[in-house]
């Protein structure tokens, strides 16, 4: 039985080639419904062979937006590019694309393999074709031997894996994915993330999806785009968006996060010093910013950046919290500690369990003193 080869994932960067073409192409892009705007003059381009994420929270447009890459709505101004063509008057049908919904809308009379070739069959194709087509697909989303069972005999995670050898069987060059695992449960979701993308590399076709839970599009993402009231508000790989993020709502939304608001006391080429109130310390960050003294800003702690120690630091006049542990989530391969400040501002801090523990060596309410590395903060000026 034949299946593609192995694709090689994607070294060049294409993004930062500027010799690079976009394989998809959306510029100035709107749409609104009954006077609410649901997309917002959006650029956006994404390049062959990417696995795209669209992230952000119910309402922000990311559905709109796949379902106009689709052909299901169209833009109310701006333009949607498809391998260099213009598709603002071309139907659904008739673009190189297709796509997962959520629901799956597996055809509940019709057997798995049945399912699977009924866009083949709708366009026509050679029956001894669509047989081969379709063994090669359950192949590729190992349910041999499964073609003949109905969906509801089927668990959660093999009416997903019907569902995308279906999309995959007429062989698009883009595939658009509509939170197609949020029907499974944690375990199964973790799992099937990783088999997309084994997948998406073997054919080699451009997947995009859209998804809400950050964890998702970090996992599958060559890149992501977070979306917020219709716009994008940061682009780029999954680490860049996670440690750099561009503003406190991406900061916010993409993983858990500390933000102290906070004024500039000095901004130099070795760094950024800022006083925050709330964390009772001053801040030092080991990146200059090209902002005024006394401007207003905010500073950023991923909780797993954070060291916690029941002595205070060695000579440390900067980076410095003290507080009282009040709560502690157990997470097995991690501890939550909430920690209150002085100024009674809540920060949190995630801690490895790398041993096996009868106690804690840290519990409830004993006095503690957070510290962190000059690298560890982000300065938020938007």
């Amino acid at each position: 039985m034949s299946q593609a080869s192995p694709q090689p994932r994607l070294r060049l960067e294409p993004w930062n080639d500027p010799a690079s073409v976009p394989y998809i192409r959306l510029l100035e892009v709107s749409k609104s419904f009954a006077g609410q705007t649901a997309v917002d003059r959006v650029t956006l381009d994404i390049y062959k062979g990417e696995f795209f994420s669209l992230l952000g929270p119910s309402g922000c447009g990311k559905t709109t937006l796949l379902r106009m890459l689709a052909g299901f709505e169209q833009p109310e101004r701006g333009r949607i590019e498809i391998d260099g063509a213009d598709m603002s008057a071309v139907p659904p049908y008739r673009r190189p694309v297709n796509m997962m919904f959520q629901s799956y809308a597996l055809f509940p009379h019709m057997s798995v393999a049945q399912n699977i070739a009924f866009g083949l069959k709708q366009d026509g194709i050679r029956k001894q074709e669509i047989a081969t087509r379709v063994e090669e697909m359950l192949a590729l989303v190992r349910m041999e031997g499964l073609g003949g069972r109905r969906p509801h005999q089927l668990s959660g995670g093999q009416r997903q894996r019907v569902a995308l050898a279906r999309a995959l069987v007429k062989r698009p060059k883009l595939l658009l994915l509509d939170e197609p695992l949020a029907a499974l449960d944690k375990r199964l979701r973790e799992h099937t993330q990783f088999e997309l993308v084994s997948i998406q590399e073997r054919l080699g076709i451009t997947f995009v999806i859209v998804t809400h839970d950050q964890e998702e599009a970090m996992t599958v993402s060559t890149r992501m785009a977070v979306m917020d009231q219709g716009r994008i508000r940061q682009l780029g790989v999954p680490a860049e968006v996670y440690e750099f993020p561009a503003s406190r709502f991406v900061a916010e939304f993409v993983g858990d996060v500390n933000v102290f608001e906070g004024r500039v006391v000095r901004s130099e080429r070795d760094g950024t010093l800022i006083h925050a109130p709330a964390a009772g310390t001053h801040v030092f960050i080991d990146r200059g910013h090209d902002v005024a003294e006394g401007a207003a800003c905010a500073v950023a702690f991923r909780p797993e950046k954070l060291a916690l120690a029941l002595e205070p630091p060695a000579e440390r006049a900067v980076n410095v919290i003290e507080g009282t542990v009040f709560d502690i989530g157990y997470l097995g391969d991690m501890s939550i500690y909430h920690v209150k400040a002085a100024s009674g501002a809540m920060v949190r801090v995630a801690l490895a369990n790398r041993l096996r523990l009868v106690e804690r060596p840290i519990t409830w309410e004993d006095r503690v003193w957070i510290s962190w590395a000059p690298g560890a903060g982000v300065v938020l000026l938007s």
